[in-house]
């Protein structure tokens, strides 16, 4: 099968990198400067600093265009400075890449309120404090792409990952949230969900090996199968595509898993529907307990409206029999 998609490049653009220093960030900032834009590589100062200058300087090297930011995306302030340093280098902001992130591995009962604050600081609200401004930016501008990265850890559970999970998981609400509100200026929103063996990765203790259930699903892939395909570099070509102009997806949720790419859903049963004069017992509930789980007929409501409408549409059609 011959490709006869049009070539993907991002000249003129301008591009943030969030956690651009290494791993999967780093394999982002290298793979758009090769397809031309002008990137912010950003990472923490300190450990963070040699890393992003490191990027940096392959990508110059290349003769590409980019620059370091060394500011946390746990503050505000951080935030608002990243978009200064991008605006300042470049003048636009064209795509928002939200990578950075830590790994918290423990278990539910053990989590402190420090440790729950520190995964919500870095993965949702560190998400919040530079997708606002850039949104701002890019509505002025009617264009822009923002891509979020969610986690399997949160969608379909990872035991020991409980806070890292929920941060995670907050971002699917947050970006179909940007996806709406995004689209009157060109704008759209999109998680993906990668995996890759990066140092982040491996920092997973072993105490999930008592975990019997959990084992007997880790046990059941074949990694040595996966492995070529578990680089950074196969994230990288689905953050790229979902970034660029070619790009019209908007509102929905991607899997990088190794070598292949999909969509992810959140569906909506067709349901039982109970009477409209009185609520249900709960006896009522367990007596149609399979109508509500079966999924045979499956709806993908994009708001809360939609959701609705399931049911207005369900009881119209009960009326009409």
């Amino acid at each position: 099968m011959t490709d006869d998609a049009q070539p993907i490049d991002f000249a003129g653009q301008s591009v943030i990198v969030t956690g651009g220093g290494a791993g999967i960030g780093r394999a982002y900032a290298l793979a758009f400067a090769e397809r031309g834009a002008k990137v912010v590589v950003n990472d923490l100062d300190g450990p963070g600093r040699a890393r992003a200058e490191e990027v940096v300087d392959a990508i110059r090297a290349a003769g590409g265009e980019a620059i370091t930011s060394l500011h946390s995306v746990a503050t505000r302030a951080g935030g608002d400075a990243i978009v200064a340093d991008a605006l300042a280098a470049y003048g636009r902001i064209d795509a928002l890449i939200n990578n950075a992130g830590v790994l918290l591995d423990d278990a539910f009962e053990d989590l402190t309120d420090t440790d729950i604050d520190a995964m919500i600081a870095i993965h949702l609200k560190g998400a919040f404090h530079l997708a606002q401004p850039v949104f701002r930016v890019m509505k002025t501008a009617g264009y822009g792409r923002i891509v979020f990265t969610g986690s399997s850890s949160g969608m379909f559970g990872h035991a020991w990952h409980a806070a890292y999970g929920a941060a995670k998981t907050g971002l699917l609400g947050l970006s179909n949230v940007v996806a709406l509100e995004g689209s009157p200026f060109g704008i759209l929103s999109n998680v993906v969900m990668p995996n890759a063996m990066t140092a982040l990765a491996g920092n997973i203790k072993q105490g999930f090996r008592d975990n019997a259930d959990f084992m007997a699903s880790v046990e059941r892939v074949d990694f040595t199968t996966l492995l070529p395909a578990l680089r950074p570099e196969y994230t990288a070509p689905l953050v790229v595509y979902l970034a660029s102009r070619a790009c019209r997806s908007s509102h929905s949720v991607y899997s990088q898993a190794g070598n292949r790419y999909a969509r992810v859903i959140v569906g909506e049963a067709q349901g039982w529907l109970s009477s409209l004069d009185a609520p249900p017992s709960p006896e009522e509930i367990a007596r149609h307990w399979a109508e509500v789980e079966d999924i045979s007929t499956l709806h993908l409501p994009l708001t809360n409206y939609d959701e609705l409408g399931i049911s207005i549409a369900a009881n119209r059609e009960r009326l009409a029999q």
